[in-house]
Protein backbone atom coordinates (compact mmCIF):
# COMPACT_ATOMS: atom_id res chain seq x y z
CA UNK A 1 0.00 0.00 0.00
CA UNK A 2 0.77 3.87 -0.70
CA UNK A 3 3.11 5.70 2.00
CA UNK A 4 1.58 9.00 2.28
CA UNK A 5 3.27 11.86 3.23
CA UNK A 6 2.07 14.40 6.06
CA UNK A 7 3.80 17.60 6.90
CA UNK A 8 2.34 17.97 10.85
CA UNK A 9 2.02 19.68 13.35
CA UNK A 10 0.90 17.38 16.43
CA UNK A 11 -0.24 20.52 18.06
CA UNK A 12 -2.87 21.59 15.44
CA UNK A 13 -6.49 19.56 15.53
CA UNK A 14 -6.95 19.83 12.49
CA UNK A 15 -3.20 17.65 11.47
CA UNK A 16 -3.75 15.40 14.08
CA UNK A 17 -7.51 15.17 12.17
CA UNK A 18 -6.04 14.18 8.92
CA UNK A 19 -3.06 11.89 10.61
CA UNK A 20 -5.81 10.03 12.32
CA UNK A 21 -7.77 10.00 8.83
CA UNK A 22 -5.44 8.44 7.03
CA UNK A 23 -4.26 5.87 9.89
CA UNK A 24 -7.92 4.77 9.73
CA UNK A 25 -8.23 4.11 6.23
CA UNK A 26 -5.03 1.88 6.56
CA UNK A 27 -1.99 3.90 5.04
CA UNK A 28 1.01 3.80 5.97
CA UNK A 29 2.80 7.60 6.76
CA UNK A 30 5.78 9.34 6.31
CA UNK A 31 5.59 12.05 9.13
CA UNK A 32 7.12 15.10 8.49
CA UNK A 33 6.75 17.59 11.77
CA UNK A 34 7.40 20.37 9.90
CA UNK A 35 8.28 22.98 13.06
CA UNK A 36 11.32 21.06 13.98
CA UNK A 37 12.39 19.83 10.27
CA UNK A 38 11.28 22.75 8.43
CA UNK A 39 11.24 22.33 4.27
CA UNK A 40 13.58 24.06 2.29
CA UNK A 41 13.12 26.94 0.00
CA UNK A 42 13.24 24.68 -2.72
CA UNK A 43 11.19 22.24 -1.30
CA UNK A 44 8.10 24.70 -0.30
CA UNK A 45 8.35 25.85 -3.90
CA UNK A 46 7.68 22.06 -5.36
CA UNK A 47 5.21 22.01 -2.31
CA UNK A 48 3.25 25.35 -3.62
CA UNK A 49 3.49 24.49 -7.25
CA UNK A 50 2.04 20.98 -6.42
CA UNK A 51 -0.70 22.24 -4.89
CA UNK A 52 -1.60 25.20 -6.99
CA UNK A 53 -1.39 28.15 -4.37
CA UNK A 54 -0.19 30.87 -3.80
CA UNK A 55 2.50 31.15 -0.84
CA UNK A 56 0.15 33.96 0.94
CA UNK A 57 -2.44 30.91 0.61
CA UNK A 58 -0.20 28.72 2.81
CA UNK A 59 0.65 31.38 5.15
CA UNK A 60 -1.09 31.37 8.21
CA UNK A 61 -2.32 34.51 9.88
CA UNK A 62 -3.06 33.77 13.58
CA UNK A 63 0.70 33.50 15.14
CA UNK A 64 3.42 36.43 15.73
CA UNK A 65 5.56 36.32 13.47
CA UNK A 66 2.75 36.93 10.91
CA UNK A 67 1.81 40.13 12.72
CA UNK A 68 5.47 41.51 14.14
CA UNK A 69 6.41 40.76 10.36
CA UNK A 70 3.91 42.68 9.09
CA UNK A 71 3.34 40.09 6.29
CA UNK A 72 -0.20 41.24 6.03
CA UNK A 73 1.12 44.35 3.48
CA UNK A 74 -0.51 42.90 -0.29
CA UNK A 75 3.03 44.52 -1.72
CA UNK A 76 5.06 41.33 -0.21
CA UNK A 77 6.27 39.50 -3.04
CA UNK A 78 6.40 35.79 -3.29
CA UNK A 79 9.68 35.24 -2.95
CA UNK A 80 10.16 37.42 0.24
CA UNK A 81 6.94 35.20 1.97
CA UNK A 82 8.30 31.92 0.79
CA UNK A 83 11.81 33.44 2.91
CA UNK A 84 9.80 33.99 5.85
CA UNK A 85 8.13 30.67 5.57
CA UNK A 86 11.31 29.19 5.53
CA UNK A 87 12.51 31.13 8.37
CA UNK A 88 9.65 30.95 10.66
CA UNK A 89 8.18 27.44 9.82
CA UNK A 90 5.33 28.32 12.10
CA UNK A 91 4.03 30.77 9.17
CA UNK A 92 3.33 27.72 6.96
CA UNK A 93 -0.21 26.60 7.48
CA UNK A 94 -0.55 22.50 7.54
CA UNK A 95 -1.49 19.87 7.64
CA UNK A 96 -0.09 19.02 4.23
CA UNK A 97 -0.44 15.74 2.64
CA UNK A 98 1.46 14.60 -0.06
CA UNK A 99 -0.28 11.10 -1.95
CA UNK A 100 0.16 9.56 -5.31
CA UNK A 101 -3.13 11.15 -6.10
CA UNK A 102 -2.14 14.93 -5.42
CA UNK A 103 -0.13 17.42 -2.70
CA UNK A 104 -2.76 19.60 -0.77
CA UNK A 105 -3.12 22.05 2.52
CA UNK A 106 -5.80 19.77 3.90
CA UNK A 107 -8.22 22.05 5.77
CA UNK A 108 -11.04 21.07 6.54
CA UNK A 109 -9.67 17.78 7.62
CA UNK A 110 -11.70 15.62 5.10
CA UNK A 111 -10.44 17.65 2.31
CA UNK A 112 -7.32 14.76 2.86
CA UNK A 113 -10.20 12.53 1.12
CA UNK A 114 -10.01 14.20 -2.53
CA UNK A 115 -6.34 12.83 -2.84
CA UNK A 116 -6.10 9.60 -0.90
CA UNK A 117 -6.19 6.18 -3.38
CA UNK A 118 -8.99 5.04 -0.90
CA UNK A 119 -12.23 5.60 -0.19
CA UNK A 120 -13.91 6.15 3.58
CA UNK A 121 -16.38 2.98 3.51
CA UNK A 122 -17.39 3.73 7.46
CA UNK A 123 -17.80 6.72 9.11
CA UNK A 124 -14.93 8.39 10.99
CA UNK A 125 -15.38 10.69 13.89
CA UNK A 126 -12.95 13.65 14.43
CA UNK A 127 -11.05 14.42 17.95
CA UNK A 128 -13.91 16.88 19.04
CA UNK A 129 -17.19 14.30 17.76
CA UNK A 130 -17.79 15.65 14.11
CA UNK A 131 -18.30 12.90 11.76
CA UNK A 132 -17.20 12.65 8.47
CA UNK A 133 -20.02 10.18 6.77
CA UNK A 134 -18.43 7.38 4.51
CA UNK A 135 -19.87 8.07 1.07
CA UNK A 136 -18.87 7.39 -2.38
CA UNK A 137 -16.13 10.41 -4.02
Amino acid sequence: METITIYHNPNCGTSRNVLALIKYLGFPTNIIYYLDTPPTEKELRNLLQKMEITARQLLRVNVPPYTELHLDSLDLTEDFLIQKMVEFPILINRPIVISSMGVKLCRPSETVLTILPKTLTQDFVKEDGEIIAARAR
